[in-house]
């Protein structure tokens, strides 16, 4: 295609526009443009009608334009159109350009007036034009019209921030002198989307039409609002003009005339009228195309290697194929079975931080419908259907030997109650203090012997760890933590961990737990231990309070001197209590009574054990039989069944949404390098003219300013 110039840099953006549009993309990317925004009655179409020098553009009351026109033009020796979604078709009758714009309109939009972000990409060939492309948006309103929804200025402003956010778009701010410049429907969204003022370039409309009296000279000298790309201004067709057919050619040299013959504007004649703009415009978006095109290439090689892997697959891809379906059938059980096991470990790369994942959610996976989301199988539905059949099957078969296998550990529990458990709390002793206490004095005066003769290892520790003595006074050095032994028969604490330096040991025979409020200042949970033969139980206190830093574990403490058999003190209700219901329970003497609550300790005992054991079996079980055995399942025997259900041929038809998917991604495919080899066969080195100096553009951030009039 040889060294092109910069003569050819906008012809190249529309070649990329076509590309793109013709796969419905046009939108997504930030091409180089210029697009025209503006209110209903700013002159927009006029401006554009006066580039080609053809009335083309349909025109009425309300919204006209509703959808974006995208406007290619190309210097050419003849003069025709061309729609892009009538490719072939050349439109030498400009009447049937407007036709077909209408007609293209209501295709997608119906004739309720409603509105689409979907482009007409119309090119336009003539000797009168420069090279140039522009979007053409639909103007700014406020009112709906005929069956237009309520929200109707909403829809017109998303459409036209789509286009006019992107950097790499140059905003044409429309606006009619005869009105306030700072209420400018154009110039507000350029306010907004170009704080810097760079993108924009200022037209001003309607300057017959100003008030005798008034002109807009400061604002096309840029003195009032002023834009760095600044301000120019054009004199259309009025309405009149329209209706009579006014040939546009001779409109343009009343527009000449009208420059060159009025006081305020003849000395910048020659920076203002539409054959200017459109020069001005031709060199502005050549070189913002310079500027934008390296950014640009970097986007499309991005875009093409995001989706070269992925297309790789499908470039000799065959639908009837054999080969292709047997190796698609292994690769998706393949990845199914890593998927799966990966979703049911949590260690997947789609791991949801709002919703249950992993473990979690495996009473979802297995009962509520098992989701075949771990792998896309979308794409083939019969195998889906088929896959979906054989696991869940396999799944309902292993639910229902894992339930039997449930009740038959809670079977087992009930056959047998282990009372040499080691988390039991004492039951030899316990029940020899409460049925037999001679015998269990025999046995402590045993243990004492044992003690004395140095068989300490023989004497059970029930429980470690540091506790901290709460009622010494601050004379005698205040609270202290020590660390505690507490066995069957004493409690022994010490200086610290290392055991060497013993401070006291207390025997726990008549000991009893009690609970104590926590003082103002004190955050510590604290618990008592008294003698209920009303002795002191260390030294001079009748009380030892011992303190912990939570609840969690004093309640552990507690759980650990029951076993030693110290237990809390028993509250004595009020005397209208003891005449109730319970009242028979305080008519028992004391051995039964003591009798009564060792039982419910020990049965609270026991049951915590049992609870214990089922909680840590009932996972084990289900993950062995329900869980480890789907995985295998998958792995070894899911093929196998998916071959014994018939033809394969059948199971691997791929779903329509399937082949649209793939036949878009080639079309885009296709379309990225067209593009990148568009852009390489351009020359950029060519000189450019500089960007115009910045400007006083403060007025852009700041809402609410004086009339454009003067």
């Amino acid at each position: 295609m040889g060294n092109r110039g910069m003569e050819d840099l906008i012809p190249l953006v529309n070649q990329l526009q076509d590309a793109f549009s013709a796969i419905g993309q046009n939108a997504n990317l930030d091409l180089p443009q210029i697009a025209v925004v503006g209110g209903q009655s700013a002159g927009k179409s006029s401006v554009l009608e006066n580039f080609v020098g053809r009335d083309f553009l349909p025109r009425g009351s309300g919204i006209v334009t509703r959808r974006p026109l995208v406007l290619q033009l190309i210097n050419s020796p003849t003069e025709y159109a061309e729609f892009l979604h009538c490719k072939g078709k050349k439109f030498v009758d400009f009447d049937e350009v407007r036709q077909e714009i209408d007609a293209e309109t209501d295709r997608v939009t119906g004739i309720n007036k409603g509105i689409s972000p979907v482009p007409i990409n119309l090119r336009v060939y003539s000797p009168n034009v420069l090279n140039l492309t522009l979007v053409d948006l639909p103007g700014m309103t406020k009112v709906p019209v005929g069956d237009q929804p309520a929200d109707i200025e909403h829809q017109i402003r998303d459409m036209i921030m789509q286009f006019v956010t992107k950097e790499n778009c140059l905003l044409l701010a429309v606006s009619p002198a005869n009105s306030d410049l700072a209420n400018s429907d154009a110039l507000k969204i350029a306010k907004e989307v170009d704080l810097q003022g760079q993108r924009t370039i200022g037209v001003i409309t309607k300057l017959d039409l100003m008030d005798e009296g008034t002109d807009a000279r400061d604002i096309l000298e840029n003195k009032l609002l002023p834009l760095r790309r600044g301000y120019i201004g054009v004199v259309n067709r009025s309405q009149k003009d329209i209706d009579g057919k006014k040939d546009i050619q001779a409109a343009l040299a009343a527009e000449r005339k009208f420059f060159l013959s009025h006081p305020s504007y003849r000395h910048i004649a020659d920076r203002m009228g539409t054959p200017y703009l459109q020069k001005v415009l031709n060199q502005q978006l050549t070189n913002h195309i310079r500027d934008t095109l390296p950014g640009l290439r970097n986007k499309l090689q991005s875009q093409l290697l995001s989706i070269e892997k992925e297309v790789e697959e499908y470039k000799n891809f065959r639908p009837d194929d054999p080969s292709r379906k047997t190796k698609a059938l292994l690769q998706m059980v393949q990845q199914f079975a890593v998927d799966f096991e990966k979703r049911i470990e949590g260690s997947g790369d789609q791991i949801d931080t709002y919703e249950l994942s992993g473990g979690a959610r495996i009473n979802r996976i297995f009962h509520e419908r098992f989701p075949f989301e771990l792998v896309k199988l979308a794409q083939y539905p019969l195998l889906r259907e088929e896959m979906e059949r054989i696991v869940t099957t396999h799944i309902r078969d292993r639910e229902s030997r894992t339930k039997d296998q449930v009740m038959l550990l809670i079977d087992i529990e009930l056959a047998y109650m282990n009372t040499n458990h080691e988390d039991f709390i004492g039951f030899a002793k316990i029940f020899c203090f409460v049925f037999f206490p001679n015998s269990a004095q025999q046995r402590s005066n045993q243990m004492s012997k044992k003690k004395a003769s140095g068989n300490q290892d023989e004497i059970m520790v029930i429980r470690k760890g540091w506790l901290t003595i709460n009622n010494i006074s601050i004379m005698k050095g205040g609270a202290k933590e020590y660390w505690f032994v507490l066995t069957a028969e004493t409690l022994s604490w010490y200086k610290d961990d290392e055991e060497k330096e013993k401070k006291y040991m207390l025997p726990v025979d008549n000991l009893k737990l009690r609970d104590v409020e926590k003082g103002f200042m004190s955050s510590k949970h604290i618990f008592a231990l008294f003698n209920t033969e009303q002795r002191n139980v260390y030294k001079d206190y009748r009380q030892l309070e011992l303190a912990c830093e939570t609840q969690e574990e004093v309640d552990s403490w507690k759980a650990s001197f029951l076993r030693a058999g110290v237990y809390p003190e028993r509250i004595v209700q009020s005397e209208s209590e003891e005449n109730g219901s319970d009242s028979f329970m305080h008519s028992m003497d004391p051995q039964l009574e003591r009798q009564v609550e060792t039982i419910r300790n020990l049965v609270d005992s026991y049951m915590a054990i049992v609870n214990k054991t089922v909680r840590d079996l009932m996972p084990k079980t289900i993950m062995h039989l329900m869980i480890n055995n789907t995985k295998e399942f998958i792995h070894a025997e899911l093929l196998a069944n998916l071959y014994s259900c018939g033809d394969q041929n059948t199971l691997m038809e791929e779903s329509a949404e399937q082949a649209q998917h793939r036949d878009e991604m080639l079309r885009m495919y296709h379309a990225l390098r067209e593009a990148l080899k568009i852009i390489g066969d351009i020359n950029t080195t060519t000189t450019s003219t500089p960007m115009p100096p910045p400007v006083d553009d403060s007025w852009l951030q700041v809402t609410g300013q004086q009339s454009g009039r003067r």
